[in-house]
């Protein structure tokens, strides 16, 4: 059925610094293709958060929380080559870097490439608890 194939928002997370509750980010799952069972991943960090290890530990339970309860196979990444923190978290968690798209990407009145970065289910290996 063309349902299947049909993309959900998916969802999105807020991420409060435990110290003093504040909103530093967040994170989520979004483009959700049931059919293939697959989605992109999708975050943002305060600059005053950058290097605390935030976004690894919440990529962490995004991607558990998706390929436990979404039933996901497939979770992608497009960032910016120059963005070499993001980049490395991706890695730590598994990603593998499939491609460059050109182009792809545009804000602030330009045009920019993005990488484009993928894992899959027999790849993921759940962090340690």
């Amino acid at each position: 059925a063309a349902w299947r194939q049909m993309p959900n928002p998916g969802t999105r997370w807020g991420l409060q610094r435990r110290s003093d509750g504040r909103l530093i980010g967040s994170c989520g799952l979004f483009k959700w293709n049931r059919g293939w069972k697959s989605c992109i991943v999708g975050y943002e960090l305060a600059r005053s958060a950058w290097g605390g290890g935030f976004m690894g530990e919440a990529l962490a339970a995004a991607l558990a929380w998706g390929f436990e309860h979404m039933a996901l196979n497939r979770v992608e990444a497009q960032v910016h080559p120059e963005n070499t923190a993001s980049i490395r978290v991706l890695r730590t968690l598994g990603f593998m870097q499939e491609g460059r798209l050109r182009e792809a990407g545009f804000w602030l009145g330009d045009h920019h490439d993005l990488l484009q970065l993928a894992l899959l289910r027999r790849e993921y290996r759940p962090a340690p608890v």
